[in-house]
């Protein structure tokens, strides 16, 4: 049994006993680091009854929970309270990362300063043998060559001098592929949609009554109602992260200097590369593609949205797709998202400089940031628990106690297959601690 006059500093935390439905919460002793007590609720009138039968308790270790920092300041009023440091920037990295991926595209296009050669033009203006044949016509009227052409296509003198045997007027006419043709009947139907729906409101309908005649959700008929609504996926054209991704510009580079998919191939291979030669070739197809989706023609750059997030995780050496001349543009183009980055920046400068007294200039910045929602929400919860935050950047206490013990407990009721009371398991746990502590 533990003497609990002899309890002064605690971690609490809370778990899971039937997850989504019931929790509990667990007391880890700062000083043995032994978990000492369990009980099965973490409402804040139970934990505060439970507080108070440690009658020395002079410090509280806990993580962002309105209901803990309620019950610690009703139980022991005196004691200093320290929320979670990891908890806090975790929190923030997740606001940022979510406005990121709700407000930009799968690509993000940014202004380039770099000047396309002829040869990186001629590799995107020829996605398809109807763009080769109307591209060698247009080359061969500026005064270029037979010869000249064929090493703009990376083509034979043979095949350029047949695609210039074609009259203009018989050039077949570009097709879109069948995804591309799908897609865009799959936008007009859904902007017939938002139409009908829009006039049906003009017309004094409610949204109930127009999701009944449209058999659609209420949810969807207030987001056609929205005007910042757009059909359009941005899923769509959203390249997954794979084997080629860290050699995308090299593929493209060399193939733009007319080498060929086998010398690509090799090069790559070289550098760690462990996939086929056919994939460098559908990756080129693809990205000639959209290329031509885009209108790229030298001008612009497109950074993959997955590397915004990355660079709310990461340092910018650490993230390998996406130059600093690149970083420097984007923060340029998109204030708010360099915004966002700073004070991300400066929060974890912060946490970590124990100079709690910066905090409220922190705070006072990122009030101003009203183009985010969502970091209102978080800027109101750290005003709310205040003292605790500075307490944890002033103090070394930390959570982490309580969080490995929950894992111990989450272990444990595995090895039980998840077949026991809450007396079974928490007799199990503290004669564990128990074990452990007489055996060092």
């Amino acid at each position: 049994m533990v003497d609990k006059s002899k309890v002064y500093r605690v971690c609490i935390d809370d778990f899971a006993l039937k997850k989504r439905y019931s929790y509990g919460t667990v007391m880890v002793d700062w000083d043995t680091h032994r978990i000492i007590d369990m009980i099965p609720s973490r409402e804040s009138t139970e934990v505060s009854v439970w507080l108070s039968t440690y009658p020395n308790i002079l410090m509280i270790s806990r993580d962002g929970a309105s209901e803990y920092a309620s019950a610690g300041a009703k139980a022991h009023p005196d004691a200093v309270q320290v929320t979670d440091r990891f908890h806090l920037l975790k929190n923030l990295a997740e606001v940022v990362d979510r406005y990121i991926k709700n407000k930009f595209p799968s690509r993000v296009g940014i202004e380039s300063h770099t000047e396309y050669s002829k040869q990186m033009q001629a590799l995107y203006d020829t996605a398809n043998r109807t763009q080769r044949i109307r591209y060698a016509h247009s080359k061969r009227k500026e005064g270029l060559t037979v010869q000249e052409i064929a090493y703009l296509l990376h083509a034979g003198v043979r095949t350029v001098e047949n695609y210039l045997s074609i009259p203009e007027d018989q050039i077949p006419k570009d097709k879109d592929t069948v995804r591309e043709r799908q897609y865009n009947e799959t936008i007009k139907r859904k902007e017939n949609e938002i139409k009908h729906v829009r006039q049906l409101f003009d017309e004094g309908m409610t949204v109930t009554e127009i999701a009944c005649a449209t058999h659609h959700s209420s949810k969807t008929i207030r987001n056609y109602l929205n005007p910042d609504f757009s059909p359009h996926n941005g899923h769509y054209d959203l390249k997954r992260r794979g084997k080629l991704t860290p050699y995308e510009q090299d593929i493209i580079s060399m193939r733009s200097n007319g080498q060929t998919y086998t010398e690509i191939y090799e090069f790559i291979k070289s550098k760690g590369y462990i996939g086929s030669v056919a994939a460098i070739r559908m990756f080129m197809q693809k990205e000639r593609a959209h290329a031509k989706r885009l209108g790229l023609h030298g001008g612009k750059d497109y950074i993959h949205r997955i590397t915004l997030s990355q660079l709310v995780y990461r340092n910018l050496e650490d993230v390998k797709l996406i130059t600093q001349d690149q970083y420097e543009a984007l923060l340029k183009q998109y204030p708010e998202l360099a915004a966002l980055y700073g004070i991300l920046r400066d929060l974890h400068r912060i946490v970590f400089s124990k100079k709690a007294e910066d905090l409220e200039h922190w705070i006072e910045q990122a009030s101003h940031l009203d183009a985010v929602p969502e970091l209102k929400s978080f800027v109101d919860g750290l005003k709310h628990d205040i003292f605790a935050i500075k307490n944890a950047i002033m103090f070394d206490y930390n959570n982490g106690l309580a969080e490995g013990s929950v894992t111990k407990i989450k272990l444990i009721k595995r090895i039980m297959y998840g077949r026991n009371s809450f007396a079974l398991l928490k007799a199990k746990v503290l004669m564990h601690e128990l074990l452990y502590a007489n055996s060092n």
